[in-house]
């Protein structure tokens, strides 16, 4: 079966011209999809044929409540959200005065090795798929009943150690028919994985570029973040120019 939640709108159009459809139903589903439904039934608008062949076809990515804390100081939330396939993942929300903002993990585990970080320890189990990472967005809104106003990808994970993923999620995140978060909303953490920080240079995305620098030589960086011996302060520095 197929993650449906993965696809983005031109995909979905696509499938259900195939299936016979009309184009309008790609924009019903994906909406409905970003709504959080669990569920191809509650896709009420969608006659009960096509419904009973989507179940059939693709699946829905819904993350369950492993453990939730709030913090009575500032009013932060934090999740560990359980995956389908038991893993677990975390995510925060903030409250700021300019809006709530969602910080949410990229995989599972991370290999980056970064010496301060207890998300590397175990190491990297897995990457999320773009479903997966909007879910964190969708239903840690749905569950504080705060809307999202604002993205860090700063959880568990290195973003551009899954790339393809990140571009992917940012696309379904960014859409008008979804929950449209805009670019300038966004903020992308790296440890400084020099490739991806230029593809990213080449696409002209208008996120936010936040480094994870935590020293200013490469001697002592190396010492603390492995990913430091591949791409060095200097080659991250004309990276970030």
């Amino acid at each position: 079966m197929t993650d449906i939640k993965s696809m983005t709108m031109e995909e979905l159009t696509h499938t259900l011209r195939e299936m016979g459809q009309p184009a309008f139903r790609g924009g019903q589903v994906f909406t409905w999809l970003h709504r959080g439904v669990t569920s191809f039934e509650e896709m009420s608008d969608l006659p009960r044929g096509l419904r009973e062949q989507l179940a059939q076809t693709f699946y829905i990515t819904a993350p369950t409540v492993a453990r939730k804390q709030e913090s009575r100081l500032d009013g932060t939330v934090k999740y560990l959200w359980e995956l389908a396939d038991g893993n677990c993942i975390e995510t925060v929300l903030m409250q700021y005065h300019h809006g709530n903002t969602v910080c949410i993990s990229s995989q599972v585990g991370c290999r980056m090795g970064c010496a301060f970080c207890a998300s590397t320890i175990a190491g990297k189990v897995r990457d999320l798929t773009p479903s997966e990472m909007l879910d964190q967005v969708l239903f840690t809104q749905l569950d504080s009943g705060r809307e999202i106003s604002n993205i860090v990808l700063m959880g568990i994970g290195e973003p551009l150690d899954n790339m393809d993923t990140v571009l992917r999620f940012l696309t379904l995140v960014n859409h008008p028919k979804g929950l449209n978060i805009g670019m300038r909303h966004i903020s992308l953490s790296t440890c400084g994985v020099i490739p991806g920080i230029r593809r990213l240079a080449e696409l002209q995305l208008q996120l936010t570029l936040s480094v994870s620098l935590h020293a200013p030589d490469s001697e002592t960086r190396s010492r603390i973040m492995p990913a430091n011996r591949g791409y060095d302060v200097e080659a991250l520095f004309a990276a970030c120019h």
